[in-house]
């Protein structure tokens, strides 16, 4: 399929139409829905109908590492994507929480530090620095990226792409709070996880380029960018702690954090919703 910009604002609508039902009808895509977005502005295009479409309020955004050999081309060095209030969860530590996945479709799990706010984003603020990024979060708890598309080859297509399709996401379990986060170096917060009892990566706070305010900081600034100012309540994760691990339905996952508690969760084939285009 040729790849190039968008002609206008009906190409974007239509790949956001198509990547929104496949969701919806939990069927798999065999190939891009469209012309591939070539710049992150474009994939945010797509993503912004693709909100509009969802009709769920938007809990939070994910914040995902853009890799090395893209940044140079793309400009920065992050994404965002949305994450929906109905596709989060609150888990407490030692319970499981549940994960459908698209069959022939894109299903991984990701270890998270995750930042909920206490306060609106001040009104206009598009540039932050940690500090005070840092002033606007109620917690910082333990939690699991459920990562999740349509598209299986979604990642080797690009960030662009990713972008697009509300940045691989498809939900978020919330689990324990960590007490005195700001007291905390980010190499004491540690974990690894676990698919099907079996170790797939280990990592930690410290895992994440700049640890875990650089990408809150980096969230706030991009949304606000966008329209989108975060509020008070909102979730933000930071980043795959310990890797980006494949999971298929009927594989189970945990995540151990140490001290801070352990998160599991199951996964079980989607089945179609009974949401519809209008």
């Amino acid at each position: 399929m040729p790849t190039h910009p968008f002609d206008d604002q009906r190409d974007e609508l239509a790949i956001a139409i198509r990547l929104v039902r496949a969701r919806w009808q939990a069927k798999a895509l065999a190939a891009y829905p469209g012309l591939q977005p070539q710049t992150l502005d474009a994939g945010y295009r797509v993503q912004d109908q693709a909100i509009a479409l969802w009709r769920q309020a938007v809990a939070g955004w994910k914040v995902g590492r853009i890799p090395d050999a893209w940044q140079a081309t793309l400009g920065e060095d992050r994404l965002v994507g949305p994450i929906f209030a109905g596709a989060v969860q609150n888990v407490p530590g030692g319970q499981t929480g549940r994960f459908p996945v698209i069959e022939h479709g894109f299903a991984a799990i990701e270890a998270e530090y995750v930042f909920t706010l206490g306060s609106d984003a001040p009104v206009g603020k598009t540039e932050y620095s940690e500090d005070e990024a840092a002033e606007l979060v109620a917690s910082l708890s333990i939690g699991i990226e459920l990562a999740g598309s349509p598209l299986a080859s979604i990642n080797r297509l690009g960030p662009a792409v990713v972008v697009s399709d509300f940045g691989n996401n498809a939900g978020l379990i919330v689990g324990p709070a960590i007490a005195d986060w700001r007291r905390l170096e980010d190499r004491e917060l540690t974990c690894e996880s676990f698919i099907d009892q079996r170790s797939v990566g280990t990592g930690g706070a410290a895992s994440i380029p700049g640890g875990p305010l650089a990408a809150l900081a980096f969230a706030l600034g991009r949304c606000a960018r966008r329209g989108y100012p975060l509020s008070a309540g909102m979730h933000v994760t930071t980043g795959a702690a310990t890797g980006i691990h494949d999971i298929l339905a009927g594989q189970s996952a945990c995540v151990d954090f140490g001290r801070w508690g352990r998160l599991a969760c199951e996964t079980a084939t989607a089945t179609a919703t009974t949401e519809s285009l209008p």
